[in-house]
């Protein structure tokens, strides 16, 4: 068996519903043992399974089980020819294990019937359960018998569909078949004796459900869809329809067959169509077909089965839709020779030399037959024009009423004002075979140009300029004026702002020059790679006005207008010289030529700056700041540097560097009392901080050592504290145990159960537990004497428990844990009368008796 499925057939495992047969992994079938098929056919199930999705598949297998040929008159080897037994027997009895005596008598040989399968009508009316067979054993003359069934259907789902009298052997049926739910049985017939010991194999049951005509046929679908070309010839297929029926396909039962049985219109005949009864092929049958006179055929198809006979069969009926398809058989034909049409231009991009215009002339009439919207019916304009610098176009195919839409070239009023245009209007698609007519038709087009107001445009657009920057207001940069297309118009053109982000610039209404408003900062954030970008707008007066845009790029070249600025500001240098030393730089918002490289010097005043410190150049941008002299005492400086460009003229800028002086390790850096000399702080507040520290560390120390002391103090007190000292929840430490019940003098009667208590714990003797306050009379526990005792530990329960009953945030009873005091002895001995050494007259030979394990200690005491 093969079985296909999309994830490619990875890790499907298969199953039949008989214990005979097994389908490896690769699907090959095989018999699992020897066994006796039944004549004529075998159905078997193969279920192929997926382990993971669970999904499962079923096929049906039947065998057809050819009889075994006997060649030259000789029976097969090995077996006797019985009479009958192939064949089951006239009454509704089969003996499946028959005994057949050997011929010298001295032995039995058990042959086993191959049982024929059983037929069971679907549908049946009862009265259920209905017999079906009995089976019996010879040997029931001799024993006590029990039969059984087993397998799908008896044992297994559906449970009980059949079932079997264990004494008699009759198998009956209780319920109606279902051919369509279940088309086969594979039951299992035993016999047993009253012990439950196998008397007989088991023998195989086939039991197949004979197919009723219940089922009606099911179209596939309610309503098909399907097309034709007009002008076929009679036998074009048109499409198929299909209908299932669930009953058995190879009776009568599931035979069904297909007939046409009303078609509309009937026009220009009654059967333009017809249907194959066993296949549901719809072709022609008749010849005229003509879109333009009927464009959809609707046709009712009937499926019967019983191989169509429509006195037994049960039918179903669907609905054909057939749609005529066009073909070119009609050609395109204009009605006027010449049309007259008016339209406007429209320059957008007259920088380029094309205009992109939209021309609405009047309607190119045409006589269409075809489909519309197909190629049968649109057509394909050419156009000629007689002047040379330019084609029209048409966007889409022509309609019956198509309108020009497109403008491939440029079409200026100023340039052209008409246009003298031949159309020839054709099919996209050939003329169908036959037909003896043109298949094109030609209409001359005169175009005639409306003049419209375009928008003025900026011919440099954009328009780029140089200059320094720091221009002073009101300095004239130039003049953006725009160019109005309409020549023929006599309009005025004004300017104005558009965008002009920092509000650097004016612009003349009348002429479009462009003045400063402002001075141009190179470093301003509204300049990008030192370009500042202005857009203007140019509007004429036409009816209705029209504009267009230009944008100015002004590129400023940079002057040195900004000081140079010393980085960092903040440092950290060592109080020794030659440990480390400060880099020092400069930032300037200037370009080049007007930055680095850079100078780097000391002022002169005051004197203590170019006495203390010294300035090394490294090169035309970094230089090292270091202490000149020996030591500095350690604290915060502030060091003043002049910083100068290389600009024309330079800049120069002082700039204040703050250094933080600090003692140092041997690695150069500072240490924890350095940074906080250099913080700020002097010797003597260092000294006082150390003196906090230290007396801060004694109260510390002298806190613990009295936390000791009062701990040993309280050890050596009386175990309990006062109930003025109290605390609610308090841990107390025993460190010692003791050593039983009676080597203290201990009053533990205040741990026995109270007397008055009994109404409440009427229960065996043991550990009692009262988890609700008792109803009774509260009892009087004995007064706590005024000398505390330290093995007092009845008034500690009893102090503790008082607490708990005043206690407003405790539950409304305690669970004071009860126990029973134990006596005031033991009644075991002591375990000193365990001394093995206190007798020698006892015999342990019977160690000898308790196995190798006890070998040792036999051979020590026996």
């Amino acid at each position: 068996v093969k079985f296909n499925n999309c994830a490619g057939n990875k890790g499907v495992r298969y199953e039949t519903n008989s214990l005979d047969f097994k389908v490896r992994a690769d699907g090959t079938l095989y018999a699992a043992h020897h066994l006796q098929l039944p004549p004529k056919q075998l159905i078997l199930v193969v279920t192929a399974w997926d382990p993971q999705t669970l999904a499962r598949w079923e096929a049906m297998v039947r065998f057809l089980v050819a009889e075994k040929s006997q060649h030259n008159g000789h029976k097969p080897k090995g077996r006797k020819a019985v009479p009958g037994e192939l064949v089951q027997q006239q009454s509704d009895t089969l003996l499946p294990w028959r005994q057949h005596q050997s011929a010298n008598g001295l032995r039995r040989q058990k042959r086993d019937w191959v049982i024929p399968p059983i037929n069971v009508p679907e549908n049946s009316r009862g009265p259920f359960p209905q017999q079906l067979v009995r089976i019996r054993s010879d040997k029931d003359k001799e024993i006590h018998i029990r039969y059984s069934i087993t397998g799908v259907g008896a044992d297994q789902p559906p449970m009980e569909v059949f079932n079997i009298d264990p004494v008699s052997g009759r198998m009956y049926v209780t319920r109606p078949m279902d051919r369509e739910e279940r088309a086969s049985y594979h039951l299992r017939a035993h016999a047993v004796d009253m012990n439950g010991n196998k008397v007989e194999n088991p023998i195989d049951l086939y039991i197949y459900v004979i197919d009723m005509n219940d089922n009606r046929p099911e179209f596939i679908n309610q309503v098909y869809n399907g097309s034709v070309d007009e002008g076929s010839k009679p036998g074009t297929y048109v499409m198929t329809v299909t209908a299932n029926d669930a009953d058995d396909g190879t009776t009568a039962n599931g035979m069904v067959r297909y007939r046409i049985v009303t078609q509309t219109p009937q026009s220009p005949s009654q059967n333009m169509f017809t249907i194959n009864s066993e296949t549901g092929d719809i072709v022609t049958v008749a010849a005229g077909l003509d879109r333009e006179k009927v464009q959809q055929y609707i046709v009712i198809v009937q499926a019967t089965d019983m191989e169509g006979n429509l006195n037994y069969g049960l039918s179903n009926t669907a609905t054909a839709i057939i749609t005529v398809t066009d073909v070119n058989d009609n050609p395109p034909e204009f009605t006027t020779s010449t049309v007259r049409a008016a339209g406007w231009c429209n320059a957008e991009q007259p920088q380029k030399g094309v205009r992109t215009s939209v021309v609405i002339t009047r309607d190119l009439t045409g006589s269409l037959m075809g489909q519309a919207g197909s190629r049968n019916w649109g057509g394909m304009g050419l156009l000629t024009i007689t002047c040379t610098h330019s084609h029209f176009s048409f966007s889409q195919p022509l309609g019956p009423r198509e309108k020009i839409q497109h403008f491939a070239g440029a079409v200026d009023y100023e340039m052209n004002r008409a246009f003298m245009l031949t159309v020839m209007v054709s099919n996209q698609a050939p003329l169908a075979s036959g037909i003896q007519m043109s298949f094109q038709s030609t209409a001359g087009v005169t175009i005639s140009v409306t003049d419209v107001n375009e928008a003025p445009y900026f011919p440099t657009n954009h328009k780029l300029i140089r200059l320094e920057e720091g221009v002073p207001t009101g300095t004239v940069l130039t003049t953006f004026s725009a160019v109005d297309p309409d020549r023929f118009m006599q309009q005025a053109v004004r300017y104005s702002k558009l965008s002009d982000p920092a509000n650097w610039l004016n612009i003349n209404a009348t002429n479009g020059q462009i003045t400063t408003a402002a001075v141009l900062d190179r470093e301003s954030d509204y300049i990008k790679n030192n370009v500042y970008e202005a857009t203007f707008l140019a509007a004429d007066n036409g009816i209705p006005p029209a504009s267009g845009t230009g944008t100015l790029q002004i590129y400023l070249i940079d002057i040195n207008d900004n000081a140079p600025e010393l980085l960092p500001k903040e440092a950290q240098i060592c109080e020794k010289p030659n440990l480390n030393v400060i880099n020092i730089t400069a930032a300037d918002a200037d370009i080049d030529p007007n930055v680095g490289p850079f100078v780097f010097e000391l002022p002169s005043v005051p004197s203590a700056v170019r006495k203390n410190w010294t300035i090394t150049r490294l090169n035309g941008d970094y230089a090292q700041l270091s202490l000149r002299i020996m030591y500095l005492e350690a604290g915060v400086y502030d060091v003043p540097i002049i910083v100068t460009d290389s600009g024309n003229p330079p800049l120069y800028n002082t700039s204040v560097i703050k250094v933080k002086v600090c003692p140092c390790d041997e690695n150069g850096d500072c240490t924890t009392i350095g940074a906080v000399a250099a913080a700020g702080l002097g010797t003597g507040a260092i000294i006082a901080i150390l003196i906090c520290i230290i007396i801060l560390l004694t109260m510390v120390l002298l806190f613990v050592v009295w936390m000791k002391r009062r701990e040993k103090e309280r050890h050596t007190k009386q175990l309990l504290i006062d109930p003025e000292d109290d605390v609610r929840d308090n841990i107390l430490k025993y460190d010692e145990e003791g050593g039983g019940e009676e080597d203290q003098d201990y009053d533990l009667s205040q741990l026995q159960q109270p007397e008055t208590m009994d109404h409440v714990l009427n229960k065996t003797p043991g550990v009692r537990r009262v988890d609700e306050r008792p109803i009774g009379a509260e009892p009087q526990y004995p007064i706590r004497p005024v000398i505390p005792h330290p093995g007092d530990i009845g008034d500690f329960i009893n102090e503790g428990l008082r607490a708990a009953d005043n206690d407003p945030t405790a539950p409304p009873y305690d669970s004071l844990l009860v126990f029973d005091y134990e006596g005031s002895g033991s009644t075991a001995g002591s375990v000193s009368s365990l001394n093995s050494s206190s007798s020698g007259d006892q015999d342990y030979d019977y160690l000898n008796d308790w196995g190798p394990r006890f070998k040792k200690l036999a051979d020590m005491y026996g």
